[in-house]
Order: structure tokens, then C-alpha cells, then sequence
């Protein structure tokens, strides 16, 4: 039960994400460029891809996964609308936040040894190296809005 909603709370993560992706993609459409854009949608479809890895392992552990993105993406929604006001820098800075919170979860989840080894290979070899992967294109992105 335990590992369970340890992957539900990894799945409300993402989740959170892809709300908070879609908020942004929402918003900005018209004021970002075409690889900016290209990022948001591809962070989006790999969030996407991630949740919908998640909700397979806990079916396949026999648990009930997640429908939503839980209190984390209640906050989430609240402080996008608000960077959303802002402008694009203040959302990337919350997407990169958004990011880093993940990345962190998955590290700590690698940290339970009784977490089952498929869930293991699925964080160290895909969830963990999109998340890096996001992070540097958003730092990318917002050094290129900063400058």
C-alpha cells in the first residue's frame, strides 16, 4: 500500500505538470517562439507519457492511481495564473520550479529499497533524465529571456 501512493504522489506530480504546461501553452501561444513553443509541447507530451507510465504500474500493482493532481496542483494553478499576469519570465521560473520539485521527488523515490526494480528502471532511465532534461532547456530558455 505504501509504494502505491508513493507512485501516486509521483503521478500527481505529473499531474501538476501537465496543468501547469497546458496553462502556459494557453497563455503564451501567441507571444512564444517557434522552438519555445516546441519545448512547452514536447515537456507537455513527456509529462503526459509519464503520468500515463505511472497509472500502468499502479494498476499492475493493483492500487487505484490518481484522477488528479491533488492540493500540489490546486497551488500550482494558483501560482501560474499569478506568473501567467507576470509575464513569460515569472512562468518559466515556475515551470523550472515545478521541475526541480520533481526531480527531487524522484530522487527521494529512488531512495526506498522496496521500490519494485521495474519502477526503479522507469524513474533512472526515463522519468529523472526528462526532468534534467527539462530543467536545462528551461534554464536555456530563461537565460535567453533574461538577456
Amino acid at each position: 500500500m505504501h509504494r502505491i501512493q508513493s507512485i501516486n504522489s509521483l503521478l500527481q506530480n505529473e499531474l501538476s505538470a501537465m496543468e501547469t504546461y497546458r496553462q502556459t501553452l494557453n497563455k503564451f501561444r501567441k507571444q512564444t517562439a517557434l522552438g519555445e513553443m516546441n519545448f512547452l509541447m514536447s515537456s507537455f507530451e513527456d509529462h503526459k507519457a509519464a503520468a500515463c507510465s505511472l497509472r500502468g504500474k499502479i494498476q499492475h500493482l493493483g492500487g487505484t492511481s490518481a484522477q488528479d493532481s491533488g492540493a500540489w496542483g490546486t497551488w500550482a494553478k494558483i501560482v501560474m495564473a499569478g506568473a501567467n499576469c507576470l509575464g513569460k519570465q515569472a512562468a518559466l521560473k515556475v515551470l523550472r520550479e515545478g521541475e526541480l520539485t520533481g526531480l527531487e521527488d524522484y530522487e527521494k523515490a529512488l531512495l526506498d529499497h522496496e521500490l519494485p526494480s521495474d519502477i526503479r528502471s522507469l524513474i533512472e532511465n526515463k522519468l529523472l533524465p526528462a526532468q534534467q532534461r527539462h530543467m536545462r532547456t528551461l534554464d536555456q530558455l530563461l537565460n535567453a529571456v533574461m538577456a
